[in-house]
């Protein structure tokens, strides 16, 4: 819920931008934007990078010169993303992090999207985040996130049930494509099934005791940038960032070892690894919340068993996102299809976990 994050009173305050970039005209809008934020430069020089990872908005960085130093990225949102994203949390939460060197720098916000500093460093595979010591870096990174106190007070509240009711509210019930109407009708489940299964879930995980903290909530390889030269990861897009289950953070995580474009489910972690990555996660979480002791066995066995289930709740939750993305979304890529996967691994995955039960 927005008014749960709080803004810290150092964070700098960032500009709203009176223009709207068109994405088939995206130059001429993105000139705009650049004078305003870089006036020394000359528009004739501007040079515009076109990113395609992502699959929720478009993405462009503009620079002068040969190298890439100074890059202003430009995000321009996709098609009815204002049914899927708050905005305004979204803000808020870019604010919090830069205010606790977790983010770049945000340096405004226009009409349909926002402007923000380009971090220097790779973007990760999914074999990178499998890698030594890269998810020792990721695990204790994200325990920063988890650590950081944005709540002025307030006990803050996971909205996943409250976000998962509403991308329900949204799903589609049929395609005027016949094709895309067949597959909805015999590849992806019910909604009366889907309403079952959410009920389940929701009844289900909120008794398992994972604490609600400040969240990615889309922590896939994309969004890891890692610094060879510094040594570090810093993670991007904060669209989905807000308060929920620590555990619902982690699971997601591990949920995208299966990549995107060529998605296999085999490369979900095995207990082994998800045990020695947990410990690293648990180990930086204490340091970063001033608590006593090491990490014993057992804090690691309860939050295996938190995370795994909760892995369901990010499956379910993406599905969700999909089928409406599948709706409205512009971007060339197969939401329906991608529907279909998390749906069917949900279900697979939930017959293994619903064994998986707290350590006495």
């Amino acid at each position: 819920m927005a008014n749960y994050i709080h803004v810290p009173d150092e964070a700098p305050a960032v500009p709203k931008i009176d223009v709207t970039v068109d994405e088939s005209d995206y130059r001429s809008g993105a000139l705009k934007l650049i004078k305003e934020l870089r006036p020394n430069w000359k528009p004739s020089e501007v040079k515009i990078k076109f990113f395609t990872d992502g699959i929720t908005n478009k993405l462009l960085g503009c620079y002068v010169g040969a190298a890439m130093q100074d890059v202003v990225l430009v995000r321009i949102y996709g098609n009815k993303t204002e049914l899927l994203v708050d905005r305004e949390n979204e803000v808020k939460s870019f604010r919090v992090l830069y205010a606790h060197r977790c983010a770049p720098h945000l340096y405004c916000t226009f009409n349909n999207g926002l402007c923000y500093e380009f971090l220097q460093g790779t973007a990760l595979e999914p074999e990178d985040i499998r890698s030594q010591p890269i998810f020792r870096l990721i695990a204790r990174q994200l325990a920063k996130y988890h650590a950081i106190h944005a709540h002025n007070g307030w006990v803050p509240q996971s909205d996943l049930w409250l976000k998962m009711g509403r991308y329900f509210a949204l799903i589609p019930k049929y395609f005027q494509d016949p094709e895309q109407n067949a597959r909805l009708r015999t590849e992806v489940p019910s909604p009366r099934c889907l309403r079952e299964e959410l009920l389940w879930l929701q009844q289900d995980l909120s008794v398992l005791g994972s604490p609600v903290v400040l969240c990615h909530n889309d922590l896939l390889c994309k969004n890891i940038i890692f610094n060879k030269e510094a040594g570090s990861v810093k993670f991007i897009d904060y669209e989905y960032a807000g308060y929920n289950y620590q555990a619902y953070d982690i699971g997601n995580h591990f949920n995208e070892f299966a990549g995107l474009n060529e998605v296999d489910y085999s490369h979900y972690p095995d207990r082994a690894f998800q045990l020695q990555w947990l410990r690293s996660y648990l180990e930086a979480y204490k340091e970063h919340k001033g608590q006593a002791g090491d990490v014993t066995d057992r804090e690691v066995e309860v939050i295996y068993v938190q995370v795994n289930r909760f892995a369901l709740a990010s499956h379910f939750f993406w599905g969700l996102w999909s089928l409406i993305q599948a709706k409205f979304s512009s971007i060339d890529f197969d939401f329906l299809g991608y529907a279909v996967l998390r749906f069917n691994q949900y279900f697979k995955m939930k017959s293994e976990v619903a064994l998986l039960t707290l350590p006495e």
